[in-house]
């Protein structure tokens, strides 16, 4: 009887620890995995991406939305290299992902053979795990090692495997470990939930920043907000925590965020902050007392001086708290951003209805919420398209991903593809600027390939927008940022799906209801203004004494401006 080889022993612990698909490209230092994933087609997928950057932004995108083990895989050389910057994102965000990288054969290595590189060099920076397999007996302990150090520590794991091994039969001395792992229930002392009991009772106008953290404790985010008559500020990874129009909810911070948000934390003597490190804390309170809860102790003060901190999980740590403090009776803090929130509403709604041409985005924002469903995912890209729809789409149940500490442009579409996998049964949105569409739209026949009926937004204004507004805020003159674009419905109808070419703002919502009926793969190019900025909620006096000296250099070279001389 034969024995099982290394190859199939690896596909064999993917399938045991839940493993059901892999985004990735064969070739010849990864042919004897793919042989096994072949012949195991039945229990785990292979989905054959166009590029391998795509495969692991959709492999940390659907750890990001499952919580599941995202596994990507490459040859050596340049696949591997590839797939660094999807990794980096998963390291960012800290979700659980599995690379699995092909290499030279074992007698091969060190002698600059075709194709080798240092791969455990390459991935040292970006890997919580990375362990290059030696031979057939020591993968399954390393495989499951592997796999439950990326879970454990919320992070990307890295096997190299020389393409000589996985050919090799097991010895029955191989080590058998464990395909599973523990998850322990972390909550501060209670010293310290007292001394934050007594810093709560104490508030007069505090207000919660709640972060990704938060995501899976949202009741217990409401409960808490409620007693203590706190508004709840969200950071951009946390959208949709709660819904954006909750009573309790004032948006985002920064510079997408709302202007209620900045007020709040402007005036704010008690700072709550429940699952995440902000990094941008120039938004944040100069003088608050300052609570910060995080399942990582090593999160707490990282960024931001804070008064206590409480290493907990979440929903427990403020479900002790809700109990604990006494009802704050004096809600005028709360009322006066409820007031003012409304009236952020009344504005955005005004730049909704703007009708124009070219279209503004926002009002692509708009007809993509009259069409999507309650329970959609939104994966949406980098770039001023971060900006319209943070604010102008308003959560309610749906799920929205994006490469938040990355912010890497492209992110968008493999997304989308990671999401329509992980959930089939629910509606899929890619929300793209050009620019960031145009990294990784090759990868849209993947969708037409496997049948992922997915809408894909791209607001076209032949422009890398956000970067054109960075420039001129510095007082500089636009360069660099003109986009060639290829007409984007045309794309579509020759990879196989579906293309809407939209110039005007009749046939913007009648393109997404036909997409929405369709159920196929769609493109929708929607031509926008590239000169609607996306302002900020507060404007410095360095961004407006920016943008005057932007104007006077623009007028000096368009010949419109004449100063006598001196």
């Amino acid at each position: 009887m034969f024995r099982k080889t290394a190859g199939e022993t690896l596909v064999d612990l993917l399938i045991e620890w839940g493993v059901d698909h892999i985004y990735g490209m064969p070739g010849d230092s990864i042919n004897s995995v793919i042989e096994p994933l072949r012949k195991a087609r039945d229990k785990i997928k292979f989905i054959q991406v166009r590029h391998e950057e795509a495969g692991a932004l959709a492999a940390a995108a659907y750890a990001k939305l499952t919580g599941k083990l995202g596994v990507c895989l490459s040859i050596a050389g340049p696949g591997a290299i590839h797939l660094l910057n999807g990794l980096y994102d998963a390291k960012l965000d800290r979700v659980p992902v599995l690379a699995i990288t092909g290499q030279v054969e074992s007698d091969l290595l060190g002698t600059d053979y075709f194709q080798e590189v240092n791969l455990d060099r390459l991935f040292d920076d970006v890997a919580v795990y990375n362990q290059r397999i030696m031979s057939a007996e020591q993968l399954p302990a390393v495989v499951n090692q592997a796999i439950r150090t990326a879970y454990v520590k919320k992070g990307v794991s890295v096997l190299t495997i020389p393409d000589d091994i996985p050919t090799f039969e097991l010895e029955k001395k191989a080590l058998v470990t464990s395909t599973s792992y523990s998850v322990s229930e972390i909550s501060p002392p209670l010293s310290e939930l007292e001394k934050a009991r007594e810093i709560l009772d104490q508030a007069k106008r505090p207000v919660i920043l709640a972060g990704k953290g938060a995501q899976h404790a949202s009741d217990a985010l409401i409960s808490f907000a409620d007693k203590l008559a706190s508004p709840i500020v969200l950071s951009l990874p946390a959208k949709g925590t709660i819904p954006d129009e909750h009573p309790l909810c004032l948006g985002g911070l920064g510079l997408i965020g709302t202007s209620p948000a900045y007020h709040a934390m402007q005036t704010a003597d008690t700072l709550i902050m429940v699952g995440t490190s902000f990094p941008f804390t120039g938004f944040l309170p100069e003088d608050a007392n300052t609570i910060q809860i995080d399942i990582d102790p090593a999160q707490i003060g990282k960024r931001y001086p804070v008064d206590l901190g409480l290493a907990g999980e979440a929903g427990k740590t403020l479900s002790w708290l809700t109990e604990k403090i006494k009802r704050h009776e004096d809600r005028s803090y709360l009322e006066e951003h409820q007031k003012m929130m409304k009236e952020w509403w009344e504005r955005l709604k005004k730049q909704e209805e703007q009708e124009a041409s070219p279209m503004k985005p926002q009002t692509v924002i708009k007809a993509l919420q009259k069409i999507a469903h309650d329970d959609a995912i939104l994966s949406v890209d980098v770039g001023n398209v971060t900006v319209w729809v943070a604010r102008h789409f308003r959560m309610t149940r749906q799920k929205f991903i994006i490469s938040s500490w990355l912010a890497t442009l492209g992110c968008g579409l493999p997304g989308a593809i990671a999401a329509k996998i992980a959930h089939p049964e629910r509606q899929v949105f890619a929300i793209c600027g050009d620019g960031g569409f145009g990294m990784t739209m090759n990868d849209f026949v993947t969708a037409v390939k496997y049948d992922l009926p997915i809408i894909v937004v791209v607001l076209n204004n032949h422009k890398i927008a956000m970067i054109k507004f960075e420039q001129e805020v510095k007082g500089n003159l636009e360069y660099g940022t003109d986009l060639h674009n290829p007409n984007f419905a045309r794309y579509a109808e020759a990879c196989g799906g579906v293309g809407f070419r939209v110039e005007k703002s009749e046939d913007l919502l009648p393109a997404f209801m036909q997409a929405k009926e369709l159920n196929k793969p769609c493109i929708i190019d929607v031509v926008v203004d590239p000169d609607e900025a996306p302002m900020p909620s507060h404007i410095t006096y360095a961004q407006m004494s920016g943008y005057a000296r932007h104007m006077i250099k623009a007028l000096f070279e368009q010949g419109k401006l004449e100063l006598p001389p001196l």
